[in-house]
């Protein structure tokens, strides 16, 4: 036991049972996919330590949830949270222990640094905590996201995009030769996200961007959970888009697309979104989310978003903790370009 479990009488706990984490995740209010146990399988395929822990209370009652990735360079480690601290109810009376017993836990070293990164899961306790613990949040241009309300109704959200958006649904609803589908079967889903893997590359190529995502190591993990929503359209039986959205509690997010050239020509790109918003809206969601926007570098992905919303809102800033000040700042710094 830790100094700082002794003085608050919470323990951090390694989470073992994969089903009963994700339970608990789902449970709370702001769980997300970054929190949930596929996130962290697929980051450790892509190379990190991941370990889920869990902060209860003297009577065992659990008050917090922390997947923390974990990578290192040379004598130092990242130590990255995605999708959390996520707190209880009863947790988010304690955010400051709880956040002090995470990074008692974790045995911080001279050069490591903490980055926690809610992803939208952000709570009052869970930032309290932080700025108690002295995070320091780092805000960029990119980090901002565009946002549908849909407790307004899909009528309104329709009445108030564009004209040309409106022209453009129009014109692939009558489209005969497009088929659209919400895919639930196994063996559809892991086809799809075939096809979408094929056309991203593709797309990669053609628009000459890069990332890190791997789809080879997220196939699987995307086809077998619920919680990714993938819609498939076809023009006369072949595949032109795949598009592929994560739902939580009360948001339903874009996560990644890939399309033909023909996706364009026949306005498959923007009956997709449609479907989007009408799924966000059957399934309770108060939030369609567009998953980011970056208007200085990459205009045309903006344009086409902002035709349907200019609703603006900050994804939320990355938090910065290291023992020493020197790396917390050079990493801001970095981190910041």
């Amino acid at each position: 036991m830790t100094g700082t479990e002794r003085e608050t009488g919470l323990r951090v706990l390694p989470a073992a049972d994969v089903p009963a984490w994700d339970e608990a995740v789902w449970a709370q209010a702001r769980g997300t996919i970054f929190a949930a146990s596929g996130w962290g399988t697929y980051k450790a395929r892509r190379g990190a330590d991941v370990a889920r822990l869990r902060v209860v209370d003297e009577a065992g009652d659990l008050l917090g949830l922390a997947q923390v990735q974990v990578r290192r360079r040379g004598p130092a480690r990242q130590v990255y949270i995605q999708g959390g601290p996520l707190l209880t109810d009863k947790g988010e009376r304690q955010g400051e222990a709880v956040v002090s017993a995470l990074l008692a836990h974790l045995a911080l070293r001279p050069l490591d640094l903490v980055v926690v990164d809610f992803s939208r899961a952000e709570s009052p306790g869970a930032v309290l905590g932080l700025l108690a613990g002295g995070f320091k949040p780092l805000t960029t241009a990119g980090r901002h996201t565009l946002e549908v309300d849909l407790t307004r109704g899909t009528e309104t959200v329709l009445a108030e995009m564009e004209q040309r958006w409106r022209k453009a649904i129009r014109k692939a609803e009558r489209n005969a030769a497009l088929t659209v589908r919400f895919l639930d079967d196994p063996a559809e889903r892991l086809a799809a996200f075939d096809a979408f893997t094929a056309m991203y590359a593709a797309l990669k190529t053609r628009k000459g961007f890069s990332n890190d995502f791997d789809p080879a190591a997220y196939r699987d993990l995307a086809a077998n959970d619920p919680r990714h929503v993938i819609l498939e359209i076809r023009e006369d039986g072949e595949p032109c888009l795949v598009r592929i959205a994560h739902l939580s509690r009360d948001r339903f997010t874009d996560f990644f697309t890939a399309s033909t050239e023909r996706a364009k020509a026949n306005a498959a790109a923007h009956l997709a979104v449609w479907s989007f918003i009408r799924r966000g809206a059957e399934e309770g969601c108060r939030v369609f989310d567009f998953g980011g926007i970056d208007p200085a570098n990459n205009r045309g992905v903006y344009d086409f978003k902002r035709g349907v919303t200019r609703n603006v809102a900050s994804s939320g800033p990355l938090w910065l903790y290291g023992r020493s000040r020197l790396v917390a700042m050079a990493a801001g710094a970095m981190l910041a370009r």
